[in-house]
């Protein structure tokens, strides 16, 4: 009896994940995904340490903050959901942008930065967790890797696609290339 009552409830948790999806935009249930293949054959190691840097459009190579695709923070979610999934999975993750002492300002204590000066010294790191963003009209394809710090060697990969909805249901006003596009939502 207690495993069939088992099997139901596992039923209805994968009956709740999928109706969720829709709800919530959910870029967390797509980055679990994702993770699920990246991982798939990659063992943590607690003597292993892993960093996850950011996720860059492919074409640039870098975030920009003028780039009005519908995904623009894509990359930067992406970053931030590796470093749960990993960590939840058992890798002991890095954290470079960690600062040696808390900054306080007038609208947050913190101890994340960018400012290369306030960052703390990083301790070794065995493998990257990166990807890039292919932007298409309607959605990306986000490709993961974890590459081997030492020798550069690519150790795991996935691909998946993440649709413009996630953040934005339905998107009246865009830029494309420098254009403004308008558009009418089907009703």
């Amino acid at each position: 009896m207690g495993c069939s009552s088992s099997a139901d409830e596992k039923n209805q948790l994968s009956q709740t994940d999928t109706s969720s999806i829709n709800a919530l935009g959910n870029v967390e249930y797509y980055t679990y995904l994702l993770a699920n293949e990246l991982f798939a054959g990659a063992g943590p190691s607690r003597q292993s340490r892993y960093a996850v840097v950011g996720f860059v459009p492919v074409d640039t190579m870098k975030y920009s903050p003028e780039h009005q695709h519908p995904l623009m923070l894509l990359g930067h979610q992406l970053e931030q959901g590796m470093i749960t999934e990993a960590t939840k999975r058992g890798f002991s993750t890095q954290e470079f942008k960690l600062s040696d002492d808390i900054i306080v300002s007038d609208e947050s204590d913190r101890i994340l930065t960018r400012d290369i000066e306030r960052l703390s010294n990083v301790e070794r790191v065995d493998y990257y967790i990166t990807g890039t963003l292919v932007y298409q009209e309607s959605g990306a394809v986000v490709n993961a890797r974890i590459v081997n710090a030492r020798n550069k060697d690519i150790v795991a990969a996935a691909t998946r696609f993440f649709p413009a909805e996630l953040f934005w249901q339905e998107e009246r006003v865009t830029t494309r290339n420098g254009k403004l596009y308008r558009t009418e939502g089907m009703r």
